[in-house]
């Protein structure tokens, strides 16, 4: 069984910087796309950073230039630096693996999902 464990959340003023990880474990697929995705109140779920197994990556227009992702295979781990935080930032951040290909498809193909950190930004 996949398990997704993410940590790092919390609140930080508004230009400020959080790194949330994501550590997975029970699998051993060699092709898979992994990403973070972002639920603020009131709104749908929508996909922040992406990146697949061979390293590609895709950002939300939102946060490109200030957020990176990132991965340690050794430690499998996911990594997301957000750096100039923005209120807007705010948002329950989830983790999540697809695990049919090493593309990265919409969320709603992703098999196995954390349980989400929190993220707050203050102005």
């Amino acid at each position: 069984q996949v398990q997704l464990v993410e940590s790092g959340g919390g609140s930080v003023q508004a230009g400020g910087s959080l790194r949330l990880s994501c550590a997975a474990s029970g699998y051993t697929y060699s092709r898979y796309c992994m990403g973070w995705f972002r639920q603020a109140p009131g709104k749908g779920r929508g996909e922040v950073a992406v990146i697949d197994s061979a390293d590609g990556t895709r950002y939300a227009d939102s946060v490109k230039g200030r957020f990176t992702i990132s991965q340690d295979n050794a430690k499998n781990t996911l990594y997301l630096q957000m750096n100039s935080l923005k209120p807007e930032d705010t948002a329950m951040y989830y983790c999540a693996i697809f695990i049919g290909g090493s593309w990265c498809p919409p969320q709603n193909y992703y098999n196995y999902w954390g349980q989400g950190t929190q993220v707050t930004v203050s102005s």
